[in-house]
């Protein structure tokens, strides 16, 4: 059976130990010997010194509600459209619309008869983009190595880090605008925006997923209070 490089690093240091003279010996009981340098205590493991973004999974949510608006919110037939910017993928808009037009039938709308001369519109928009790049690829196994000389005798020092972990994907903020406008007069009634950060790829977090969260946070105990914010986790 073969040995990797790194695990055969202990048997290069016992055959270095072995090659000293005698009066090197002493040496390797001497506090601090050993190192490859002073800072070498500061040698951590990637995995513990990333932690997780505290942005990701987390909605943030605003919502404004005209002065005007009465009780026309929350009832009546009302059409539903979808646009996108930034970042967005190819077929986002369908399921994002879906996603709302569940929370408006929640509301009290009737999404099933829209006029197309009366009642309300939801316009909404999906914008994508990359808060943090995904990260570079990594040596897995990287290290330093310091060879001295003292009264004591010859002395050698390795310190060795070994990152198994992938590079992080590419940290992306996902934020849902929706306004709600009178189809008559085109004059906006409501507002609002959620947006959240995940990672690209996680699979907690597919594009359905998303909508349904961010959709819920937005349309929550629809219309709400104007310039009201919430946040979730």
């Amino acid at each position: 059976m073969s040995t990797s490089p790194v695990l055969s690093l202990p048997l290069l240091i016992a055959a270095l130990a072995c090659a000293m003279p005698a009066s090197a010996q002493p040496g390797w009981g001497t506090p601090g010997l050993g190192r490859a340098r002073a800072g070498a205590d500061d040698w951590r493991s990637p995995r513990l010194a990333r932690g997780q973004d505290e942005r990701e999974g987390k909605v943030d949510a605003a919502r404004f509600v005209a002065e005007d608006a009465g009780d026309a919110l929350g009832h009546g037939p009302i059409a539903v459209s979808a646009t996108t910017g930034g970042e967005a993928r190819a077929g986002e808009p369908a399921v994002y619309e879906a996603a709302v037009i569940d929370q408006l039938v929640k509301a009290g709308y009737d999404t099933m008869k829209a006029s197309p001369e009366g009642g309300q519109i939801a316009e909404i928009r999906i914008v994508r983009d990359v808060l943090v790049p995904e990260e570079q690829k990594r040596k897995p196994v990287s290290g330093e190595m310091a060879v001295g000389v003292s009264n004591y005798g010859s002395m050698v020092g390795m310190a060795v880090g070994v990152d198994l972990t992938k590079p992080r994907k590419a940290l992306v903020s996902t934020r849902l605008e929706a306004r709600v406008l009178d189809r008559a007069t085109g004059k906006a009634l409501w507002e609002g925006r959620a947006e959240m950060a995940t990672r690209e790829g996680d699979s907690r977090w597919t594009d359905q997923a998303i909508a349904t969260r961010l959709a819920d946070a937005l349309f929550d105990g629809f219309p709400g209070k104007s310039g009201e914010t919430l946040a979730r986790r």
